[in-house]
């Protein structure tokens, strides 16, 4: 005798089916990091000295940075993060070639790193990196700038990246705090343009510095 298809499976009420997703999805927000032109008036640094580190030549060296003649002139400003592999690197390099310029310029620059850990100080030895670090362990900065959101993980932009991490943005800022030049690298093209960076931190520093003397 054939069995039918009635007879080998129960009968059930698809009022009974109750679905339950897998997964739950959350809707993500794509980052718009602050833009020349813009204010960040929430931008402070912490005086705490276990956030700050300082290499010379490569070596870590423990002067005292006096944050009042920091934010007195153009703050060129650099989201940094390890996970960033070479690309990273790539800034650090560049920035590090840039110091005494900025500086000449009448800028500082400061580097703001997600994390203080002791591949950045093997990083500073093998490169002789000469630079300044201010570590946002909490992402709060990352956060004022708009370059890091939990809700936008960069590794569903970024192939590569496990971790979520700042993006790889530069800025320049006024004493006034007012955002004067701005750099993300969305596409990994090729980091900012040194001759911007130092134009814009010595055209700030003329006006910073008339303002002053008026």
């Amino acid at each position: 005798m054939q069995t039918t298809n009635k007879n080998k499976y129960p009968f059930f009420d698809l009022l009974e089916v109750v679905a339950e997703p897998d997964q739950l999805f959350r809707k993500l927000k794509t980052l718009n990091p602050v833009k020349a032109g813009n204010y960040v008036p929430e931008f402070k640094l912490s005086n705490d000295y276990s956030r700050w580190q300082q290499f010379y030549n490569g070596a870590e060296t423990h002067g005292h940075l006096i944050l009042r003649n920091l934010l007195s002139k153009p703050l060129v400003i650099s989201f940094y993060s390890r996970h960033w592999g070479e690309q990273g690197l790539a800034q650090l390099k560049q920035l590090n070639a840039l110091h005494h310029e900025i500086k000449a310029s009448g800028g500082s620059l400061l580097i703001i790193s997600d994390e203080r850990t002791d591949v950045l100080d093997k990083l500073a030895w093998e490169h002789s990196l000469s630079l300044n670090f201010y570590h946002d362990e909490h992402k709060e900065l990352a956060q004022q700038f708009r370059v890091f959101s939990d809700d936008y993980p960069v590794w569903d932009r970024f192939s590569g990246i496990d971790e979520n991490a700042p993006l790889l943005a530069t800025y320049v800022i006024e004493p006034s705090k007012q955002v004067v030049y701005n750099h993300i690298d969305w596409d990994f093209l090729g980091t900012f343009s040194a001759g911007d960076i130092i134009s814009t931190v010595y055209e700030s520093a003329l006006i910073s510095n008339s303002k002053k003397s008026a």
